[in-house]
């Protein structure tokens, strides 16, 4: 059990979207990728209040257009298909057509409204999706769909180096309350609701609205909070879908148990987003920045990802140099003013600055920091109340590697 504030939480063994009651999932391979499984689909056997958050780059590719074209008919989906290899982005009407396509193939192979179907793609820009294969793809999916979301999680990752799947169980009137996730991204990794793809399902019974609503504030303490490399993608998108198979009435903000579906629906964001966080390209550590003690939460978000952001904090971690003036310099460039005669910062379990005076620390201790899988740094700004933490990266040779051959 995890205990965490006044809730409770049970972790699912190898958890995933088809953890809660009522969901299905499947990923194959169709073509789009030499090898590798590049389809996947998840179904609700009933309606699902859904909501979704898209990336904020100007040019947002067809099947994120699409997707809103159909949560904007209806709060409810039934089914979500998704390839990998190919962003569909930047491809113009043509764009459109196939991503209609794909819709409207899922919604005949599952006898399904096409507004109950969304759509989405990730990999490279600018190229038309190969259709035909994506549609024949399709027409396999109802014959292998079963309770598999092992081979969807795959279906969807591009340069990622593990799938990233968990789930859990908390308790809603008494009755049990499933709450899984999974996501992908690894680079081209930025705040602002973009360059990743998180799906979210749960058996909770919820309003449409107040769903939307958790999402969009879950999502600005969690997925809008990590970066890798500061580019921000033109594709993606966190989409949540709540079948009400657990048998509860319906949350609102007014409900008694609602704090915990909050929780555990901001722990499983949270975790999802860690993973993205942690599988950056080339990555080899998890950087945590906590700020606290600013005037306002969004002063104290501004910076912490100002900090886990910097390339020069990066590359500090990376090669292990406790470079902690890398962190000031970052600090600095937030554009918020902040007395560094009022500043701490804590590299690991080492106070190496005290109301902007250097401590008479031992180097090796913020270098062994720096060494370790997690690294965490922590500011007080001692200016106000408010917090917020980033997750982010060091950046290493395989980053550059990756990224100059990302299409051979």
């Amino acid at each position: 059990m995890i205990k965490m504030t006044n809730f409770k939480m049970k972790t699912v063994k190898e958890g995933d979207v088809t953890s809660p009651l009522g969901f299905q999932a499947v990923g194959i391979h169709c073509g789009i990728k030499k090898k590798r499984k590049d389809l996947g689909l998840i179904l609700s056997e009933g309606p699902a209040v859904s909501a979704a958050v898209y990336t904020t780059n100007a040019f947002q590719a067809a099947p994120l257009k699409v997707t809103q074209q159909s949560l904007a008919k209806g709060s409810t989906l039934r089914a979500l298909v998704v390839n990998s290899g190919n962003a569909n982005a930047f491809t113009g009407e043509q764009g459109m057509v196939d991503a209609l396509m794909m819709r409207n193939a899922v919604a005949d192979s599952f006898q399904l409204s096409p507004w109950e179907v969304a759509v989405t793609s990730t990999g490279v820009i600018g190229e038309r999706l190969p259709i035909e294969k994506i549609l024949a793809g399709i027409e396999q999916l109802p014959h292998l769909l079963g309770e598999d979301g092992a081979s969807f999680s795959e279906a969807i990752l591009t340069t990622d180096t593990f799938a990233k799947s968990l789930a859990v169980e908390i308790e809603i009137e008494g009755k049990t309350v499933t709450i899984g996730g999974t996501a992908k991204g690894s680079g081209m990794i930025h705040p602002n609701m973009a360059t990743m793809l998180a799906f979210v399902t749960t058996d909770a019974k919820i309003h449409p609205d107040v769903l939307q609503r958790l999402l969009h504030h879950v999502t600005d303490q969690t997925f809008n909070m990590i970066t890798v490399d500061g580019d921000t993608s033109t594709n993606d998108m966190v989409l949540v879908m709540a079948n009400g198979f657990a048998g509860h009435t319906e949350l609102t903000e007014a409900h008694p148990d609602w704090p915990v579906f909050v929780h555990g629906f901001h722990y499983v964001s949270e975790q999802l987003a860690k993973m993205i966080a942690q599988d950056g390209e080339g990555a080899t550590k998890l950087i945590e920045v906590v700020v606290q003690g600013a005037a306002t939460e969004e002063m104290a978000k501004v910076i912490a990802k100002k900090i886990v952001g910097s390339n020069l904090v990066k590359t500090a971690v990376f090669g292990a140099d406790g470079n902690w003036g890398r962190v000031v310099m970052a600090i600095g460039n937030s554009g918020f003013y902040v007395d560094e005669k009022q500043l701490d910062i804590t590299i690991g379990h080492t106070l190496v600055v005290q109301k902007g005076i250097v401590m008479n620390y031992e180097e090796e201790a913020v270098t062994q920091s720096f060494k370790e899988n997690k690294v965490k740094i922590l500011v007080d700004l001692n200016q106000g109340e408010q917090s917020a933490t980033a997750w982010g990266c060091d950046l290493t040779y395989d980053y550059v590697k990756i990224n100059a051959s990302y299409r051979t």
